[in-house]
């Protein structure tokens, strides 16, 4: 059985071993995609109808209207409407989310991967976990792209090289035309690994509580210069596993299921690497910016001149900052009880997942069943 094991190992770590192996993993990624007759989330349905109407005006059915071009916040919105065109609104839709769940799966991974040094295979179920999370239900499909696409960028530039930096330029243009929020914490993040490699360990302790010093006073600052809003559950999604925690109470089980595995892997790493060790890695630093910004920066922003406030900024990068733990925890050399932990929250987490867009399912049939009946008359 050990022999078998090893061969497989050795036949998954060639080329075209490993692209069979991620192929097959894809698939199995896009199960929660297509296993309902309705692919749920919240804002996907505005973002089709904002499509259709874009289309309408465009074709002069209306006369005096115009669209207004956005440089930003459109990206996922013009995929959308392509492949909804070429394949249906029942189909375009799928593919187009599957697409995106699988940029932010994969660029996730590929940037766990980069920093921990190797490929951690056993966190992609926590990566999953998150990339169909509290963002991907709440249909923020512009900010998730913008997400997936920076995480590649950031894989690219931790290790410099010009060619890589290269390709990394044109991806972050384009995640800007998705959303501009995950461009910015990646600008940082890129300069602060830029920085981190040209100075001593001590000078990168010092750029790390500058950051934290920035983030604090950019959270005095916003509660005095602009409208904001701060809920005491930023602290629940500062530790990356709040995206899990969704819909209703049932929810707490993944959450403190996955935050004990999480934490069992740090103590892994802990008395594999030593504290001293740990505190002076990226990784760590990176986990440490990044959380303070989502424990501080306030849930929503007003600024003067704008009709529309900043939402949900730090539940969105609390999504970030779940890749960011899954890739200091990727420098842990986990147990096989710690695999399989992993493994079995995240089947608890889509079981619930599938469990609940099913009965929404059923009540939009007898919705709809109630509809037909009466004749389309309320």
């Amino acid at each position: 059985m050990s022999r078998s094991i090893a061969q497989w190992k050795l036949w998954a770590a060639t080329p075209a071993g490993n692209r069979i192996c991620c192929l097959l993993l894809s698939l199995v990624l896009l199960a929660p995609c297509y296993w309902q007759p309705r692919l749920h989330a919240a804002d996907l349905a505005s973002r089709m109808d904002y499509g259709w109407f874009t289309d309408w005006i465009e074709s002069g059915a209306w006369q005096g209207l115009t669209t207004v071009r956005q440089t930003t916040g459109v990206l996922f919105d013009v995929l959308l409407a392509g492949t909804t065109r070429m394949f249906g609104t029942e189909i375009g839709p799928r593919l187009c989310v599957s697409m995106t769940v699988l940029i932010f799966v994969w660029g996730a991974f590929a940037f766990v991967s980069v920093v921990s040094g190797r490929r951690p295979w056993h966190l992609l179920a926590s990566i999953a976990m998150l990339a169909y999370g509290w963002v991907f239900h709440m249909g923020f499909f512009n900010f998730y792209l913008s997400l997936g696409l920076c995480f590649w960028v950031l894989a690219l530039v931790c290790e410099t090289s010009p060619r890589r930096c290269a390709m990394a330029v044109p991806i972050l243009v384009l995640a800007y035309t998705a959303h501009a929020l995950p461009v910015a914490w990646t600008v940082w993040l890129a300069l602060y690994l830029w920085l981190g490699r040209r100075v001593t360990v001590r000078v990168r302790g010092y750029f790390l509580s500058a950051s934290l010093l920035l983030i604090m006073l950019g959270f005095f600052a916003a509660g005095r210069a602009v409208y904001s809003s701060w809920t005491p559950d930023r602290i629940l999604m500062a530790t990356g596993g709040g995206q899990v925690w969704m819909f209703d109470r049932k929810y707490d089980l993944v959450f403190v299921g996955l935050l004990l595995v999480w934490g069992l892997l740090f103590l892994d790493l802990l008395r594999q690497s030593g504290p001293r060790q740990i505190v002076s890695a990226t990784a760590f630093q990176i986990c440490m910016i990044s959380t303070a910004a989502v424990a501080l920066l306030p849930a929503t922003i007003l600024l003067p001149g704008f009709d529309h406030a900043l939402i949900y900024v730090a539940e969105r990068m609390s999504l970030g900052v779940g890749v960011c733990v899954c890739a200091l925890l990727g420098l842990a050399r986990p147990r096989t009880f710690e695999r399989w932990a992993l493994v079995a929250v995240a089947l608890i987490f889509f079981c619930f997942i599938y469990r609940d867009e099913r009965t929404f399912n059923s009540f939009q049939d007898r919705m709809e069943d109630t509809i037909a009946l009466t004749g389309g008359q309320y």
